[in-house]
């Protein structure tokens, strides 16, 4: 399922109008977008230039102004720094990495904290399933125990072939010299 997508239209007077809501916004309503998932996309009106990286950075340089905690000190330097171009792609793929990681790892916890929830909220029906042998959560497969299951029995099969009556056991030849 793909993200929702809107294009800001930007106006020489600075005013932004969003199109498909047949109104204009602030740079709080494109901030609120896109922390809900939304992929904002702003163009220029007259030249129909995405001018995109410039209003992210309006709203980033606009948070750091209203909060004590904005960008790190550190992180500020080396983006100052990155005039050149292979540095600026290097730390653009470098930082989107760390956010794509970041992201993973948020989606990571909110699956486990929600099957730790199922296991809160019914107890009774995950010791059930606990002293029956089954997986937690219901449906999740237990291959490893299966295989090793299979495994064991076809050993013993491998045994009892070998102990059968009127079958001679081979010997190893001892060596000569």
């Amino acid at each position: 399922m793909s993200k929702p997508s809107v294009i800001i239209k930007k106006y020489p007077d600075r005013r932004l109008y969003d199109a498909s809501a047949s109104r204009y916004v602030k740079l709080e309503d494109i901030a609120r977008m896109i922390r809900e998932g939304i992929d904002v996309q702003v163009l220029d009106a007259r030249t129909g230039k995405d001018v995109t990286y410039v209003i992210l950075t309006q709203i980033v340089v606009e948070d750091a102004r209203e909060r004590e905690t904005a960008l790190p000190l550190q992180l500020l330097r080396q983006l100052v720094r990155a005039s050149d171009e292979a540095t600026h792609d290097f730390l653009s793929w470098y930082l989107n990495s760390t956010l794509d990681v970041y992201q993973k790892a948020q989606e990571s916890v909110r699956t486990r904290l929600s099957e730790a929830k199922s296991v809160v909220s019914s107890p009774l029906e995950f010791m059930r399933n606990l002293v029956a042998g089954h997986a937690w959560p219901p449906g999740a497969e237990t291959t490893e125990v299966e295989t090793l299951r299979r495994r064991v029995g076809e050993l013993e099969a491998r045994l009892a072939e070998k102990k059968k009556p009127g079958r001679k056991a081979r010997r190893k030849k001892k060596p000569v010299g």
